[in-house]
């Protein structure tokens, strides 16, 4: 259903409001240079610092550029489940192909609590979710087990897994079967994520590397690993860069020399430092985007 080089969209915002242009052609630019697939209003597009209307417009924008195109994951995530649902109907209406749904950060939910909060959104919306399972921002880590459950509500089709324990994937595969569909949270171990049974990885890196990252994944589906292998290697200089500091600063600061955004972020992110931009940079020439 989904595979490949998926990238998680920045926002850009100019004189603090979303810079709606500048979104749109970037959309447009990322299918341009071959990814699979993206994903508006996840962490990376800041939506924790968007509102409510501003986030419905975003996922609005990027469908206006890519469905039909590219499916497109709509970040639709909250720790309150009502609102996780409400933004969830709202990409289902708006014509989103899946929704991309993060554990409920914060509030520290046992298994049983995790379990009910898809299965309430499962039964509200008739939309394809991936879970987003990110211990490191949430808080909570879903289990194997609670997966298993999970996997048996059809809606439920997918993880976007970011605990960087290589076994997962594995683990997930042998428990839930070659269809649940595995997608790598973290650009630096992507490949060995897709040896592990994976099939994709929803990217911070493809923002400013959109071809590079495609072939990438390209070359895997072929069977070319020595040409997967070798953009891996050339990656991942730019990969250690984007997690210099908090992400997204990085990345928007690395879109700012392409000419694709501003380097601007919200309160209480702030932009990437100086050393951080000199790392940037100098991963960015060593990588040939700039």
């Amino acid at each position: 259903m989904f595979k490949g080089s998926i990238t998680a969209l920045i926002t850009p915002f100019r004189n603090g409001s979303v810079d709606e242009k500048a979104y749109q052609d970037f959309v447009a630019w990322q299918i341009a240079e071959g990814s699979h697939g993206v994903v508006p209003c996840g962490t990376t597009g800041e939506s924790p610092t968007l509102s409510h209307e501003e986030h419905k417009r975003v996922v609005e924008l990027c469908l206006e550029v890519a469905k039909g195109k590219v499916p497109v994951i709509a970040g639709t995530g909250s720790n309150s489940t009502d609102e996780a649902i409400a933004l969830t109907r709202h990409a289902k209406q708006a014509g989103a192909d899946a929704a991309l749904v993060v554990a409920p950060y914060y509030n520290k939910p046992t298994q049983e609590g995790l379990f009910r909060h898809y299965e309430a959104i499962a039964k509200a919306v008739d939309l394809p979710i991936i879970v987003y399972n990110i211990p490191g921002r949430s808080v909570v880590n879903i289990t194997v087990e609670t997966f298993q459950r999970l996997a048996k509500i059809p809606q439920i089709v997918g993880v976007k897994d970011a605990t960087a324990d290589l076994a997962r994937p594995l683990q997930m595969r042998v428990a839930l079967g070659e269809k649940f569909c595995q997608l790598s949270g973290e650009d630096a171990t992507a490949t060995a994520f897709l040896a592990q049974g994976g099939v994709g990885c929803i990217s911070v890196s493809s923002n400013v590397a959109p071809k590079l990252c495609a072939q990438m994944h390209e070359a895997w589906q072929k069977g070319d690993l020595a040409t997967c292998f070798a953009i891996r290697d050339r990656l991942m200089p730019l990969h250690d860069a984007m997690f210099c500091e908090t992400s997204p600063a990085p990345v928007k600061y690395a879109a700012s020399l392409l000419g694709k955004s501003l380097p601007d972020v919200r309160l209480p992110m702030v932009e990437a430092t100086e050393a951080a931009r000199a790392k940037v940079s100098a991963a960015m020439k060593q990588v040939g985007l700039i």
